[in-house]
């Protein structure tokens, strides 16, 4: 089964990755692997203090992800999985490519506005010769009704 991997965040473009990758998966027959990425701990000289950093992270994650997981499940009848991950951001995302052999595409959302689509489509398009699979960039200011008709 092919997959689509998405990355969970806070941006706003991220809602439009998800669509977009639950409706291709949908209408393929593949699955969704949600990645959330947990940035290192910066008060790592505070043991107790990063471990609740770290489970209040978790919980938020989980939060998040269930709000997608649900309009997966519900709508496009794709039940998606989580994998959370800690490090940073852009090689967390390949090696989970790395270890994860079902994955067929990396799915982005890019933001749209002057600064740019965002630093983590900018580092990730960089290499993307290099990556062992192809990427997806959805357009953060897509409507809702223009992605399904492309989908």
């Amino acid at each position: 089964m092919r997959k689509f991997l998405v990355v969970l965040d806070d941006s706003r473009e991220c809602l439009n990755a998800m669509r977009f990758a639950a409706m291709r998966a949908a209408r393929s027959g593949g699955g969704v692997s949600v990645l959330a990425v947990i940035p290192p701990d910066e008060f790592q000289h505070w043991i107790g203090v990063g471990e609740v950093m770290r489970e209040e992270a978790r919980e938020r994650i989980h939060a998040h992800y269930e709000v997608f997981a649900k309009w997966m499940r519900d709508r496009q009848k794709v039940e998606p999985e989580l994998v959370i991950r800690e490090g940073e951001t852009v090689p967390e995302i390949l090696a989970q490519l790395k270890e994860d052999e079902e994955v067929g595409v990396l799915v982005l959302g890019a933001a749209s506005g002057s600064k740019g689509p965002g630093p983590l489509v900018t580092q990730l398009t960089r290499s993307a010769g290099t990556l062992p699979v192809p990427i997806t960039v959805v357009p953060g200011d897509l409507s809702k009704e223009r992605l399904e008709a492309i989908t």
